[in-house]
């Protein structure tokens, strides 16, 4: 991240407050706070103003802001914001906290959170607009689609795969070399032992489908 750029983050919410610290961390020059709500209009986070989202998609890019992170925790909906601002010719950057440490070799893609005491291993790969919550774990060689949200807590074993769009619940737990489709929520505190299809969600200990 060019510290010198001025960026936006996109979601005024709680989770926006988090995209935001993780940015002010790591010194980043935060121009705004952008959301849908036009009442936002006027306050501040921070002492950084929040703008209506519409407004400033044209009025930023004049200012010299093209960058920007998206904070919204609903997968769907951040890989759409995403889409949309990318045909507005905005660059989404990955906002990645000082705290959390990511190997060298692990590749962390466009759009995507990473909070504070996460870990992603070795040869890890996250795609783009991805959350990797506080203290999760992404062990060595993952692969993680667009889109794929670990809340705080999660662990993967080396070698999982997560496609696209799917949701790992708070502080659930993934054995090595597994496969999970897209489409998929795992329940808070499940256990993973085998894979799991596409468009199912899987609670319990260990996790079956319940649809």
């Amino acid at each position: 991240m060019n510290k010198q750029s001025r960026i936006f983050v996109y979601g005024a919410g709680g989770h926006g407050k988090v995209v935001l610290d993780i940015l002010l961390a790591g010194g980043a020059n935060v121009a705004a706070v952008l959301d849908d709500n036009a009442a936002r209009e006027g306050e501040s986070i921070w002492g950084v103003p929040v703008l209506h989202a519409h407004a400033a998609a044209e009025s930023l890019p004049a200012q010299g802001v093209t960058s920007g992170v998206i904070a919204i925790g609903d997968n769907h909906a951040r890989v759409r914001v995403a889409a949309q601002l990318r045909l507005q010719g905005f660059n989404l950057i990955a906002a990645i906290h000082p705290r959390a440490n990511v190997a060298p070799s692990a590749v962390v893609g466009e759009g995507t959170v990473v909070m504070a005491g996460a870990v992603i291993n070795p040869d890890a790969v996250i795609g783009p607009n991805c959350i990797i919550n506080s203290n999760a774990t992404v062990e060595h060689d993952n692969r993680l689609g667009e889109g794929v949200h670990l809340s705080p807590g999660v662990q993967l074993g080396g070698c999982v795969t997560i496609d696209a769009m799917t949701h790992i619940g708070l502080g659930a737990s993934v054995l090595p070399g597994l496969h999970i489709g897209a489409n998929v929520v795992i329940g808070a505190g499940a256990v993973v032992l085998t894979d799991i299809p596409d468009n199912v969600t899987a609670v319990g200990v260990p996790a079956k489908f319940i649809k």
